[in-house]
């Protein structure tokens, strides 16, 4: 419990911080990111495995056997990233390309936090 409770409060900064320095990222205030990154974080406890058996699918697998297949996660990262910006008005990113950052950023944020912590 704790361990989700950190990644949502480190999320939540690093949204605010892409929304700075990203000027296709609008994000209104700390509460909306928290919102946000609960958004993303339940959508991709829901989805993440079927968008990426999808994929993996539909690549037959190529990915997965050639070792990239973080490539996909990053891929469904972003998809999740666009569901939140259209289930949230408080959050909005312009082009799936921004999207596609940030789920890089999220990731490689989130893949520190873990090393560090965890």
């Amino acid at each position: 419990m704790l361990q989700w409770l950190l990644h949502l409060i480190i999320d939540s900064l690093v949204l605010l911080a892409a929304a700075k320095m990203m000027p296709k990222v609008e994000l209104k205030g700390f509460k909306s990111a928290i919102f946000v990154a609960l958004i993303i974080g339940i959508l991709s406890f829901l989805l993440s495995w079927i968008l990426t058996a999808i994929f993996h699918i539909g690549t037959l697998g190529i990915f997965y056997f050639l070792g990239l297949g973080f490539v996909i996660r990053i891929i469904v990262y972003a998809i999740i990233i666009e569901l939140a910006d259209k289930l949230s008005k408080d959050f909005k990113t312009i082009g799936f390309l921004t999207s596609l950052w940030l789920a890089i950023i999220l990731a490689i944020v989130g893949g520190i936090v873990d090393a560090i912590l965890f």
